[in-house]
């Protein structure tokens, strides 16, 4: 692994978990959302957003020294895919909403507040690690250059 490499890695990272912290703030702020579009006339509740990441693929120079037996882990991660979760809507009797069907039930988005603030402590506290291992890797890069001196 070059000393480079670490920099390449947490940036992804970096990039990676602004993404997801964006995705959870947008589900925070349409839990309350019964209109997000419309469907066959219908209006269809906001559905949660979750984030997918997945490891970068390697290129070729890469695989090569990694079969070689070198250390070549020009990796971080990639957001593959923004996905909606397929869990169902929450009913709630409110026959006085203007989105309340026959029986009186609204459906809510699938958002529940509490996961989505573990998510974002989660996200934030990710986000932070690969600030101190930047912060670290540059450190290095400081004392390597003064040991010339």
């Amino acid at each position: 692994m070059k000393i480079n490499d670490s920099f390449g890695i947490s940036s992804s990272a970096l990039t990676a978990q602004r993404l997801r912290m964006d995705v959870i703030s947008s589900n925070i702020a349409n839990a309350e959302t019964t209109r997000a579009r419309i469907e066959d006339g219908k209006a269809v509740p906001y559905r949660r957003k979750t984030v997918v990441m997945a490891p970068k693929e390697m290129d070729f120079d890469s695989a090569l020294n990694s079969a070689m037996g070198k250390d070549s882990s020009s990796q971080g991660v990639k957001i593959t895919k923004i996905q909606e979760d397929a869990s169902p809507f929450k009913p709630v009797y409110n026959p006085t909403h203007p989105d309340a069907d026959s029986e009186g039930y609204v459906y809510m988005p699938n958002v529940d507040i509490l996961k989505e603030m573990v998510d974002m402590i989660s996200a934030t506290r990710s986000y932070e690690a690969n600030v101190t291992a930047i912060n670290a890797s540059k450190a290095m890069f400081t004392k390597a250059l003064q040991i010339g001196k």
